[in-house]
């Protein structure tokens, strides 16, 4: 927690400020995250100050929220305030708080804030943004590209050469002092294994310990093929091997929860060779993850 309060100190995140009246101040609280690899295997140990989300009102403490990208150390334009971290108040000044100069975790605006200046950063950097998935920055040099996909706090990116992706490495340590994680493992409930002839990429961690809600899952399956006998697949002789893959998301298509679906299906030509539908778990889901 230290740490986190240090690095909070070097990005010049707030001022410790008498709360103006009128105004109000939005609390915050500690989570304690265990990050873990692909098999499920305790790699980090972290602790994050957030704010808390359930004390903000539109109109008050936000206008508007993207969940398309990722939230850190973007600046903000509105005035918000923030108590001070628990376990951590100045002795000399208990009764101040935090006026916030850039997004914390957990604020409505931050999502934007963010996106606004990383996205701002990778174009005064040569990225080009795709018009589709705003999350999707490429980088042409010649022949060879660079890739980079935004998820929440994630960055994930790849290149034709290794020389790009080392200088897009120390680009966003020496404005965001991020440091990578090495080479792609683990993402989204995916396990990735990049071999020498190819790229391998399963969900035996999701097999492995299926849940009651899996097993529900799959007789609800079963008990619609068994009312619809008739339906096939069809996949004809002459069609040609072209790969073809869609993907889409409703919005709040959910009756009871208002929540997302998310769905998709893989062509070879004419003939279906993979499908998948699931029910987004959070309110909205960037592009990303769909």
């Amino acid at each position: 927690m230290q740490e986190e309060l240090l690095q909070f100190e070097m990005q010049n995140m707030w001022d410790l400020v008498d709360l103006p009246q009128g105004q109000r101040a939005i609390g915050t609280k500690w989570v304690f995250r265990n990050k873990k690899d692909e098999r499920g295997i305790m790699i980090n140990n972290k602790a994050r100050l957030v704010a808390q989300g359930y004390t903000q009102e539109k109109g008050i403490n936000y206008e508007e929220m993207d969940v398309k990208s990722a939230f850190l150390y973007g600046k903000i334009d509105e005035e918000v305030y923030v108590c001070q971290p628990p376990g951590f108040e100045n002795p000399t000044f208990p009764d101040k708080v935090y006026k916030l100069k850039k997004a914390l975790y957990g604020l409505h605006q931050a999502p934007r804030a963010w996106y606004d200046t990383l996205s701002t950063y990778l174009l005064e950097n040569g990225f080009e943004r795709r018009i589709i998935d705003k999350t999707l920055f490429i980088k042409r040099k010649k022949k060879d590209i660079l890739l980079v996909q935004i998820y929440v706090d994630d960055i994930i990116f790849g290149s034709t050469k290794e020389y790009m992706y080392k200088v897009f490495e120390e680009l966003m340590h020496k404005r965001f002092k991020m440091s990578s994680m090495g080479e792609l493992t683990f993402f989204l409930g995916l396990q990735v294994k990049q071999k020498k002839y190819g790229i391998f990429i399963s969900q035996s961690k999701f097999q492995v310990r299926p849940k009651q809600s899996h097993f529900q899952a799959v007789k609800r399956i079963l008990r619609y093929l068994k009312g619809q006998p008739r339906l096939g697949l069809w996949y004809p002789h002459d069609s040609p091997f072209d790969l073809l893959a869609y993907s889409d998301s409703d919005l709040g298509g959910a009756n009871l929860d208002r929540k997302s679906t998310s769905g998709g299906f893989q062509f070879l030509g004419a003939r279906l060779v993979s499908w998948q539908c699931k029910k987004q778990t959070t309110m909205s889901t960037s592009t990303t993850e769909a």
